[in-house]
């Protein structure tokens, strides 16, 4: 039997004779539904399990497994028993759907929009007619809320918007116009913000006769743009409008040798707000009027060209798409998050084709500077890993070592605050790591890479073994043995290659991803400093103005946390300076965040100053693009604010802002578990903060590594265990010369050596006192 899936819509299954395959219960749809976003790739268990529940049950593996028998027998039920499945296979870690590629509504649709692009109008018509009726209802319709459909349900959206304008383009060519207006008008009211399809609609209005309908529709457009969004029309529709007015002999439908005018809309490709090669007119004068500006002007044109030249299919388009996303990437929050979307579609795209080489290049063109060490869309990180590394393997040996450098970088920048499925699982609570690395665990001191703890400053007392006990036999570092991990072996290789091949382009990419590899443990700000010092030097030279940027933030965390705020402020102010003159507007939420950081760690500021700072701060990440820096980061820094005021002894008011610093109902984010058993034990509730500390997990090796592995000890010495104590003492000891949290550029919890004294100083009193 001959099974065929469809998405677009609910998710549902038919046999060969178009019979529905009963898919049982919704969980066991999710699965297939998984699996057919994944696109014949191995789908792990345990992001099955992840994908399913919110919190898993205790037998969830064994009810994924459940679910995938279930599914195979009713998708292959002829299939004798013991024989292996040929659909719904296990492989490695995991499952794949090992569908055909005409299996599936959604990629025989995707495959039909694509085809329609490259056909005369009366075929691309049928093609775009036929595709159309497969949809069923929104796609993967009962899945809506779910984070792993999230992205391939508005890819999908998009693609049906882009299908029913090239639809309306088709009739218009082939002079039926007056059919195309009644779904333009729908697709409008639906969708107002689609500039193509207004253009579409006025254009069907004209050519069917209603030229003041055609301008009430252009003006409608208008005063949508403007009074919703406060934006003006793009070229294409201002173009049109003229044209118009002065009934232009171009709109016409038919040029005289009988071919039609390209009235089918923008290509996928085409850039937003590029107006048509049939709409751009010719130049204007020297002193003609210019609404659009010289510079949309030579957009519009060269846009309309390169459609004209080049073809739809052309591989070439993949690539200048990247290049476009890199550049939509810098632009701010929206083009932020639209060029996350598109990248990861247009490496889809890339796989599709089969080519490795071209995928290496589409994956490796998208070298985006980062400076957050938490991804702002894990999924979508995970997604580019695993094609990055998939793309390694089928890359031919030997030769494009570039290639195979940027593929690398991106495999160490991708994987931040995370660790790649190769690599050997951590403890995955304090408990586990605490007994581990406790004295007889069988770990002792383990040397770490890199450079060793730095150089107290000024003042600082030089941290020797707790005194006292058998306690002071704590390992300087927690025990991590096993091989390197795989984003930091990348980070290493990646960096190798662009040295040898002496490429500065290459090289500042190999740097940026081995900045995000440098947190294996505390106390690395020096070396981090250096990375930055040499993404500045090499940056300077070569005019690599992103990398400039990354290299001056670099360095102003890293002088941060080694509390040198002088230096760091002259970084900032490059900073900004850049970010000024090459329009860099997401740069100023980061040198904000520092400014409010140096007036708490430096200038000594009232509680509500430093609060009004943090809050000012927090205001430009709405709308910035960076969840994975925004969720949790205020209230974190509002508590870290109120806890380093506590340990200098300041006298805080008893009053609503203090109480909402502390706010226990306040969106923690990821940081919840390491500020949960503090909230526990200011309620006096001691029993389940210990328990609590002990469940959480390690933190991840990220900014924040320190400031965490201080919020833990401070929960430790409140619940009196030992053991967590000495365990946060040794990750805490090799930054003993810094400032907690100050690595981040974001927020301190003071001094790391004040932390440790305290550390100490439980260690120090008898055991049970």
């Amino acid at each position: 039997m001959r099974a065929v899936f469809g998405v677009l819509g609910p998710v549902s299954a038919w046999d060969d004779a178009g019979e529905p395959i009963a898919l049982r219960g919704p969980r066991h749809r999710a699965v297939l539904a998984r699996l057919v976003v994944a696109r014949r790739r191995v789908v792990p268990v345990g992001h099955l399990v992840d994908d399913l529940w919110e919190e898993p049950p205790a037998g969830a593996v064994s009810a994924v497994r459940t679910f995938v028998a279930a599914l195979r027998r009713a998708l292959e039920p002829e299939r004798p028993p013991r024989a292996p499945a040929r659909l719904l296979v296990t492989e490695g870690p995991g499952y794949a759907l090992r569908a055909e590629p005409d299996a599936v509504d959604a990629w025989r649709f995707e495959r039909a929009v694509t085809a329609a692009a490259t056909l005369p109008p009366a075929d691309a018509l049928g093609r775009l007619d036929e595709a159309l009726g497969w949809w069923r209802g929104p796609g993967y319709a009962e899945f809506a809320e779910a984070p792993w459909a999230r992205a391939e349900r508005a890819r999908l959206a998009e693609l049906r918007l882009h299908a029913v304008e090239r639809r309306a383009g088709a009739r218009l060519a082939l002079g039926l116009a007056a059919e195309a207006v009644p779904d333009l008008d729908a697709h409008v009211t639906e969708h107002p913000w689609r500039e193509d399809a207004w253009r579409l609609l006025a254009l069907a209005l004209y050519r069917t006769g209603r030229q003041g309908d055609a301008l009430a529709v252009l003006r409608r457009a208008r005063a949508l743009l403007v009074e919703q969004l406060g934006v003006d029309p793009g070229p294409g529709l201002r173009q049109l409008e003229a044209d118009v007015l002065d009934q232009a002999a171009h709109l016409d439908v038919a040029h005289s040798d009988g071919t039609h005018l390209n009235a089918a809309g923008p290509d996928a490709e085409r850039p937003s707000g590029a107006a048509p090669a049939s709409e751009v007119r010719p130049a204007l004068g020297p002193d003609a009027p210019d609404p659009a500006g010289a510079a949309a002007r030579v957009w519009a044109r060269a846009a309309a060209d390169y459609d004209r030249a080049v073809s739809a299919g052309a591989r070439a388009r993949l690539e200048l798409t990247v290049g476009l996303l890199r550049s939509l990437a810098l632009t701010g929050g929206e083009g932020l998050e639209a060029a996350r979307a598109h990248r990861v579609a247009a490496v889809a795209a890339a796989e599709e084709l089969g080519d490795p080489e071209l995928t290496a290049r589409v994956i490796g063109a998208y070298d985006v500077p980062a400076i957050w060490t938490r991804a702002d869309d894990p999924e979508q990180a995970a997604r580019i890993v695993a094609a990055a590394e998939r793309t390694l393997a089928a890359l031919p040996a030997p030769g494009h070592a570039a290639a195979r450098a940027r593929l690398l970088a991106t495999i160490a920048l991708e994987t931040r605050g995370t660790r790649s499925p190769t690599d050997a699982p951590e403890a995955a609570d304090l408990a586990t790591l605490a007994a581990a690395t406790s004295p007889g665990s069988g770990f002792g001191p383990v040397p770490a890479s890199g450079p060793g703890p730095a150089s107290p400053g000024p003042g600082s007392p030089v941290r020797a073994p707790a005194a006292a006990g058998p306690q002071s036999a704590a390992p300087q570092a927690a025990a991590s043995p096993g091989p390197e991990p795989r984003a930091r072996r990348a980070a290493r290789e990646a960096e190798e290659i662009a040295r040898r091949l002496d490429d500065p382009a290459l090289l500042a990419f190999a740097l940026g991803g081995r900045f995000m590899q440098c947190f294996e443990r505390a106390g690395l700000a020096p070396e981090r400093d250096a990375i930055g010092a040499e993404l500045v030097a090499l940056s300077t030279r070569h005019g690599l103005v992103a990398y400039e940027v990354l290299g001056h933030l670099v360095r102003v965390q890293a002088r941060s946390a080694l509390a040198d705020f002088a230096t760091a402020d002259r970084h900032a102010a490059a900073v900004d300076d850049l970010a000024d003159r090459h329009e860099l507007p997401l740069v100023g939420v980061f040198t904000q965040w520092y400014r409010a950081l140096r007036l708490v760690a430096t200038g000594h500021p009232t509680g509500p100053e430093a609060e009004a700072a943090y809050r000012a701060a927090a205001a430009r990440l709405d709308g910035a693009g960076m969840p994975g820096l925004e969720r949790g980061l205020l209230p974190l820094a509002l508590l870290c604010l109120r806890l380093t005021r506590e340990d200098q002894g300041a006298t805080l008011p008893a009053d609503r802002g203090a109480d909402r610093i502390a706010a226990r109902s306040a969106d923690w984010g990821p940081y919840a578990p390491w500020v949960r058993p503090l909230f526990l034990l200011a309620g006096g509730r001691r029993a389940e903060a210990a328990t609590a500390l002990r469940a959480a997990p390690p933190p991840p090796h990220d900014l924040l590594y320190e400031a965490l592995w201080c919020l833990i000890g401070r929960a430790a010495v409140g619940v009196g265990d030992r053991a967590v104590i000495r365990l946060a003492r040794s990750q805490l000891l090799p930054a003993d010369g810094e400032l907690a949290g100050a690595g981040s550029g974001l927020l301190t919890l003071g001094p790391v050596a004040r932390h440790l004294a305290a550390l100490d100083a439980a260690l120090a009193e008898p055991e049970g006192s």
